[in-house]
């Protein structure tokens, strides 16, 4: 029988420290707690993290017990997840890399040069040729979604922080060892209801999900088996008139219906089986497209315009409004069942205002985010230039509407013409009553004033008005009256 080591008092505190951060949303406080405990500094950073694991391991190489199999209980588990986190570590620049190279080459699947090596290095630490296969997936996907997370969604305000942390847990569950267990290639049914105002980022976070699903590693042709850059598939629902977003969907066959003068691949047929759909603005759409929704939801079936045969959908469904649904539901312009089959999970996307509440120097990470990525290149005395400029026009109140697209296009209208005015009254109205609210700056008439505003563009009556805010039809339409054209927080 094969000799069993035991570690040493240290050594099972240090490999305990590393399984615990193995499994650990790396967004999280509890991970960033763990990376400075291992590395033993305040400075902690990857490379530290990596090169203090790497050290523990020549230190064992040498004992000849650089493989899980050579532990027992509960040791064997943590040394078979302290292996899995050192060799993740080993390629996680490559890794990059490939990811960097991958959506530059788009639809085909790139060559892994270091394939053969991390493969070979995973069955030296005592996983099966099946398993080293799986987890050199899933460590591909692990980078995949850091990567799209961080780039694609910046800022370091708390409400930041938390949205990182529940997109992480939207791709691997919030307890990546039952994901590794039992869902690593389940996940398509678990659908993702993003939420949140206009600009916010729901397209940028829905990415990040999409393109961050478990892909397995084709040994034969030593690739992936499909390209992330080309799985992920996007579809604004408003941009479509009605008589046509039922083809865009799910395809129609020849002659279905006046001007169908061949077959069409709808988006559900074009989606792969590791890939995922966004469907933008799904409260935009009416009742008869919802129920044809939930059955690919309930059935993980669609059937073409025309055509009686069914179809297979394996992909996963990611859907975003920048509607209420809750007031879409209550008038039935919103399905219940379609709501709690879609929403899995439902995650709200942040407004700019509170980011910049939260945290001031919000902004001017993303002025200097925004102007880089216009520029090519860091641009201080710009970002400097811009925004006194901007703070000029519109002070530090402004609610920013439209958030980050809105952000995006003052800074270039600013470049342009050293001038931005903001959003006038009739813009987002919501958007100005609740950052009043917040920043403390509304009297209550104005409150009111706005509040009546709102729910006479909804309901288009001030009886009805009047009904939902229990007031006089005569007191409403005075409080209409009050707004001032660009109205501005005080």
């Amino acid at each position: 029988m094969p000799q069993k080591f035991k570690l040493s008092a240290d050594d099972r505190e240090f490999w305990g420290l590393i399984a615990r951060a193995a499994f650990a949303n790396p967004f999280s406080p509890e991970r960033r707690e763990l990376d400075l405990r291992i590395a033993g500094t305040p400075e902690s950073n990857l490379a530290k993290l990596s090169a203090t694991v790497f050290q523990r391991v020549e230190k064992i190489e040498k004992n000849g017990a650089a493989e899980f199999n050579s532990y027992s209980g509960e040791e064997k588990e943590i040394m078979r997840t302290g292996f899995l986190f050192e060799v993740y570590h080993r390629f996680y620049d490559q890794l990059d890399e490939l990811i960097v190279q991958q959506t530059k080459s788009g639809e085909k699947s790139c060559e892994v040069p270091f394939a053969r090596e991390i493969l070979a290095l995973l069955i030296k630490r005592g996983f099966s040729r099946d398993e080293a296969l799986r987890f050199f997936a899933i460590f591909y996907q692990l980078r995949r979604a850091f990567f799209f997370i961080v780039r694609g969604l910046i800022g370091q305000a708390s409400c930041m922080q938390d949205l990182r942390r529940h997109l992480w847990n939207n791709v691997f569950t919030s307890d990546i060892r039952c994901y590794d267990r039992y869902l690593w290639n389940r996940m398509e049914d678990f659908s993702t209801l993003l939420l949140g105002e206009t600009g916010t980022g729901k397209g940028a976070a829905a990415s990040a999900i999409g393109r961050s699903g478990f892909i397995p590693f084709d040994e034969k042709k030593s690739s992936f088996a499909e390209s992330f850059a080309e799985n992920f598939l996007s579809l604004n629902l408003s941009q479509f008139p009605e008589a046509l977003i039922e083809s865009e969907l799910f395809g129609h066959k020849k002659g279905a219906f006046t001007g169908a003068i061949d077959h069409h691949e709808g988006a559900f047929a074009l989606c792969s089986p590791h890939g995922a759909i966004f469907l933008d603005e799904i409260g935009d759409v009416s009742v008869p497209i919802q129920i044809k929704l939930l059955q690919v939801l309930q059935d993980r079936t669609f059937t073409p315009v025309g055509s009686h045969e069914k179809q297979r959908f394996r992909g996963r469904v990611i859907a975003a409004t920048n509607r209420s649904l809750d007031d879409l539901r209550r008038e039935k312009l919103f399905r219940d069942d379609f709501f709690y089959r879609l929403c899995s999970d439902s995650i709200l996307l942040p407004p700019l205002r509170q980011r910049f509440q939260e945290l001031p120097q919000e902004f001017d990470a993303m002025l200097e985010h925004l102007l880089a990525r216009m520029s090519g290149e860091r641009a201080p005395e710009l970002v400097s230039s811009v925004r006194k400029k901007l703070m000029a026009c519109v002070g530090n109140d402004y609610g920013w509407p439209g958030n980050v697209r809105e952000l995006e296009q003052a800074i270039r209208r600013i470049l342009l013409t050293e001038r931005y005015d903001g959003e006038k009254a009739s813009g987002d109205l919501r958007g100005q009553l609740l950052s009043g609210i917040e920043a403390g700056s509304l009297d209550a008439d104005t409150v009111l004033s706005l509040y009546c505003r709102i729910l006479h563009e909804r309901h288009e009556t001030f009886e009805a008005v009047a009904v939902r805010t229990n007031l006089d039809p005569r007191t409403v339409k005075k409080y209409l009256e009050q707004i001032p054209t660009g109205l501005k927080t005080k």
